[in-house]
């Protein structure tokens, strides 16, 4: 039995009321390094769950017909709407709960096992066209060259648009985790501080134009340690900054820039695994995204090649 089981077998049993196993679930949450966010969420769907339930019902007791009666008056009964978004995501918070208490060896069986998943598939991402994109580049690379000279616009869109990287990963690369001289070319290391996301640490090769202007960039600017040692603001800014100027009539963001990457890649014939990796998501996630991925491909009249796993 791991440490984690042990742990729930001194402190919980079959008999405990839900709100103490609540309290527990959310230290062991804490424990994992899971966000803010998501303990919030989390513990308010299974508070919404206790109060559903009667006050002195025990977790050993409650059964798949409990959760599915709950599920039932989220949806029906309920006087508050419950979205498919939010239903799916408390249908994830029971299981979530309910599996760590049986893998603890708390309750003898899991009740949420059998309950069905409700998945929900957002709508399609914005993207930019290609001409989009020229236009985009072309609109950053004359902030680079104007008098008032500014190196940031078009190192930052080409960098995501070449490494699909998220906000955040921009703001935490480090000068260390740029490698300008590596035996199969220049390549970005992508790093997480937390254990908990090391998954999603990965290599991404940059092209030779990107190194020439980050080149240029960091003696300009001196960068030392952080290569955008500017705020998230900042940055969302030199994105919208470079869409005013390029005319477009989307709003430029990371997120679509970030799509905007992955589809280039699958238009042109990238391994889907390859392009996951890229990514840096896992094999359940990339299902929605390569469904999505191919929608959009659809809707912008490319033919695929590459195979569809």
């Amino acid at each position: 039995m791991n440490p984690t089981s042990e742990n729930l077998s001194a402190h919980l049993t079959a008999s405990t009321l839900m709100q103490p196993a609540i309290q527990a679930w959310k230290i062991y949450l804490h424990d994992q390094g899971r966000s803010t966010h998501t303990l919030k969420a989390f513990s308010a769907d299974l508070q919404l769950l206790a109060s559903f339930l009667a006050p002195d019902a025990q977790i050993g007791t409650i059964s798949t017909k409990d959760l599915e009666n709950f599920l039932t008056w989220l949806q029906t009964e309920r006087k508050v709407p419950c979205s498919p978004k939010t239903l799916s995501r408390r249908i994830t918070s029971i299981k979530s709960f309910f599996r760590w208490l049986s893998r603890g060896g708390v309750i003898a069986m899991d009740p949420a096992e059998k309950v069905e998943q409700k998945t929900v598939i957002s709508p399609l991402p914005m993207v930019l066209t290609k001409s989009e994109q020229e236009r985009a580049l072309d609109a950053a690379d004359a902030l680079r060259t104007s008098a008032s000279r500014d190196l940031r616009p078009y190192l930052l869109l080409k960098l995501v648009l070449e490494t699909a990287m998220k906000k955040g990963e921009c703001l935490s690369l480090k000068t260390n985790h740029v490698e300008l001289d590596g035996p199969d070319g220049p390549y970005l290391f992508i790093r997480y501080s937390s254990p908990r996301y090391r998954y999603k640490e990965r290599k991404v090769p940059v092209s030779a134009e990107w190194v020439q202007a980050y080149q240029e960039y960091a003696a300009a600017y001196n960068i030392q340690d952080t290569v955008f040692p500017w705020s998230q603001r900042r940055l969302e800014y030199l994105l919208e900054d470079i869409g005013n100027a390029a005319e477009l009539d989307k709003h430029l963001s990371f997120d679509m820039c970030r799509w905007t990457s992955a589809l280039n890649d699958l238009t042109s014939g990238v391994d889907p695994d390859k392009i996951r990796q890229k990514l840096g998501i896992s094999k359940i996630q990339w299902r929605e995204v390569s469904q999505k991925l191919r929608s959009l491909a659809k809707e912008y009249g490319y033919e695929l090649t590459s195979p569809e796993n």
